[in-house]
């Protein structure tokens, strides 16, 4: 079967959904009209968000129209959408990002945080609201508040299932999709002195703009195995983090089973799933205006961001 993903794209008009074929984008409505299995118009007008929350139809319509949009790709029956990669939007805008911290002992130890043993702790987890959120090829916005951006490239998870109290055996049955998440971070403003309470996870990771993702959506079919992916950010070209899924604390299955313990997980939710060494607070260095960011994860594709300072 040909690898497929799924894309929000900008035309004349607004918003629209794309299938991706080997990195070029190919308008869903167009491609409809040129010979796919029939599909619900909600995918078409609502498009990527109304296919996670019917994702049991959608997956099972896009493994039969996976095959029959690649012959048309290369048939000509479709053409792909004109400078489809400077077009990519965020695939959508979720209301619920869940982030991992410290969910690689490689990061723990640059940032010198102590972690106890995993026998005798669970995932630690914050939120990212929907304000952060920005697709490929947006801007990062600087704030003057902070000194210290950083960056932390991570695999991320959609969920496609509702679910409740699911088991680690069970959770990935509840992936719709995986993607890539940029957890940008003002370090600085991540820890207070005026509060008894040190970290401040809001002040410095909820700032807009801080969570480019995408560039779009792969089907978990597509990625079997989410703890055996490699990881890659740089920033202007040079290498900051490489690393792999596999040295997860918690795996994708366990943080899934862990937060349906707290919150009914709905379709659309994103779990970002933790980052590896290579930060820039561990290296002692930060980003500035015009620093370009690309983020890249095996099997998905790669997310690209320049970070310019905001204007107030």
């Amino acid at each position: 079967m040909s690898w497929i993903a799924l894309a929000t794209y900008r035309r004349a008009g607004g918003l629209a959904p794309a299938l991706v074929l080997d990195d070029q984008l190919y308008d869903l409505e167009a491609a409809r009209a040129a010979g796919l299995p029939p599909l619900p118009e909600a995918w078409v007008t609502q498009g990527v968000e109304a296919m996670l929350g019917d994702w049991a139809n959608a997956q099972a319509w896009l493994r039969d129209a996976t095959p029959i949009a690649a012959a048309l790709a290369t048939s000509g029956a479709i053409r792909p959408v004109a400078d489809g990669a400077a077009a990519v939007a965020a695939p959508f805008v979720p209301s619920r990002i869940f982030c991992a911290a410290s969910n690689y002992a490689s990061h723990a130890n640059e940032m010198g945080t102590v972690l106890a043993a995993k026998s005798q702790s669970k995932p630690y987890m914050f939120l990212k609201l929907s304000n952060t959120v920005i697709g490929n090829g947006e801007t990062i916005q600087m704030p003057p508040e902070t000194s210290k951006l950083d960056w932390e490239v991570e695999l991320a998870a959609v969920i496609g299932k509702r679910c409740r109290r699911v088991s680690v055996e069970d959770a990935l049955d509840a992936v719709a999709c995986y993607t890539i998440v940029n957890d940008i971070s003002a370090r600085d403003l991540n820890i207070r002195g005026d509060y008894p309470f040190k970290h401040d996870w809001f002040q410095g990771k909820c700032h807009d703009t801080f969570a480019p993702i995408g560039p779009w959506l792969v089907p978990a079919w597509q990625i079997p195995d989410p703890q055996a992916v490699q990881m890659r950010l740089d920033v202007n070209d040079e290498p900051m983090q490489q690393d792999s899924t596999a040295n997860m604390i918690w795996t994708v299955r366990e943080q899934i089973a862990y937060l349906s313990t707290i919150v009914t997980l709905e379709p659309g939710d994103v779990i970002a799933t933790g980052t590896p060494t290579g930060v820039g607070m561990g290296r002692g260095i930060y980003l500035k205006p015009g620093d370009r960011l690309v983020a890249s994860i095996e099997g998905i594709g790669r997310l690209a961001n320049q970070v310019q300072a905001e204007r107030v």
